[in-house]
């Protein structure tokens, strides 16, 4: 909301991105009601979903969808135009430019896939628009759904578990499962399995759950494809790269590429994957097996750092790996570790070696579930991974 209240009536188009059902459709709801609590009349504001089934006649006809939105504008005031799944509508693109250039006409798009971006619309608007990615709930943000907070550290592990989707906190405890096991069916079957037009749901599962009981890991093609065939599912190493490019470009993981510290650049090989919601990730064969607490509190770090509009990357450091090479907007650079527990002196001194590997000056933070006060050791901060979801920089203060 604070993005788009900052940007109303500025000169680019404003492009909502993330997975399905993470409130893309809200935010812009809310903000079309601020505008309509700001002074703005109905006669300025379209708003349409082209997933509702009234508006699918228009999915074929855009050049007749652009009069409809024109036509129902007062022009000769500030108009604000919403349109939420855009990518649905046949040839979206130049509809969305044409508004764009409409005198008077602000626009506001939504959709959940990043075919939205990376497609011809990308290249019309190049240098016109403005990317606002959508995530679940924060852990932060969470808290103000529930009336009791005074257990912090129990409902961490409810939001770990459940994960961050909004509409869970409008449900009871005993609904929760089923709806985010439904979001995710949705996802796989609406978007992925149908526009890729695959048929094969197993195999693409199959990819799907390995992916989910590697968070945090490197996956090396070779390495998934062995643990592939042993299941019984042979892909080609093209398929394969299909597979999970179709569950980035929907939002469903994020890719994220190693840093070489010493090198100073991006590496090509041994990525880590993490997923936008841990809640989805119990509905995939191997999570009873395979229930790291460290890598899916990376998980829930990594989609924070991002949340707070940082460009995160793994940092490689000689023969060792820094989980998180964190720029912040302001162009400063910060390395985070993240363990579940540093009690254990032997755990301690592995996740602090390889911060003592790096020459530079930048921030150092070790975050952990460990509930102890703020530490500084040679300069790197040890703080309570709660505290730092909740406060931010304020958390890293010494008592």
């Amino acid at each position: 909301m604070n993005a788009l209240v900052s940007l109303r009536d500025k000169n680019l188009v404003k492009v909502l991105t993330g997975v399905r059902r993470c409130g893309k459709s809200t935010v812009m709801r809310m903000f079309a009601d601020y505008l309509r609590a700001d002074g703005v009349g109905d006669d300025q504001i379209v708003f349409l979903n082209f997933e509702e089934f009234e508006n699918r006649g228009w999915l074929a006809n855009p050049g007749g969808l652009y009069a409809r939105i024109v036509g129902g504008l007062n022009l000769s005031k500030p108009c604000y135009v919403f349109l939420d799944e855009v990518q649905q509508v046949k040839g979206f693109e130049r509809l969305v430019d044409g508004l764009y250039v409409k005198p008077n006409v602000d626009v506001y798009v939504a959709g959940s896939n990043a075919y939205l971006l990376s497609s011809e619309l990308g290249t019309l608007l190049a240098g016109r628009y403005i990317a606002i990615h959508v995530l679940p709930f924060s852990f932060k943000e969470f808290l103000l759904t529930r009336a009791d907070v005074s257990r912090t550290d129990v409902l961490f592990a409810r939001y770990m578990d459940n994960g961050g989707l909004p509409g869970i906190f409008e449900l009871p405890e005993s609904a929760v499962r089923g709806y985010v096991q439904s979001v995710v069916q949705n996802i796989i079957q609406k978007d992925v399995l149908t526009r890729n037009r695959w048929r094969n749901e197993e195999y693409f599962s199959k990819t799907i759950s390995f992916l989910f009981d590697s968070i945090g890991s490197v996956v090396p093609r070779k390495r998934i494809m062995t643990t592939l065939k042993a299941s019984g599912v042979s892909l080609s190493h093209d398929t394969l790269d299909s597979h999970i490019n179709a569950l980035v470009n929907f939002y469903l993981f994020y890719r994220v590429k190693r840093f070489d510290l010493r090198e100073k650049g991006l590496l090509a090989t041994r990525e880590k994957f993490y997923t936008v919601d841990l809640g989805m990730k119990k509905f995939f064969p191997g999570d009873e097996v395979s229930h790291d607490l460290g890598h899916n509190l990376e998980n829930v770090v990594y989609l924070e750092l991002i949340r707070r509009g940082n460009t995160v990357n793994i940092g490689k450091v000689g023969d060792t790996e820094i989980d998180f090479v964190c720029r912040h907007p302001d162009g400063n650079r910060e390395y985070i570790q993240v363990a579940w527990t540093t009690k254990e002196r032997a755990t301690f001194e592995r996740e602090m070696r390889p911060f003592k590997l790096v020459k530079d000056l930048n921030r150092r933070l070790l975050l952990t579930t460990d509930v102890e006060p703020v530490t500084i050791y040679k300069g790197i901060r040890k703080i309570n991974v709660i505290d730092w979801l909740l406060q931010g920089d304020d958390a890293l203060t010494l008592p």
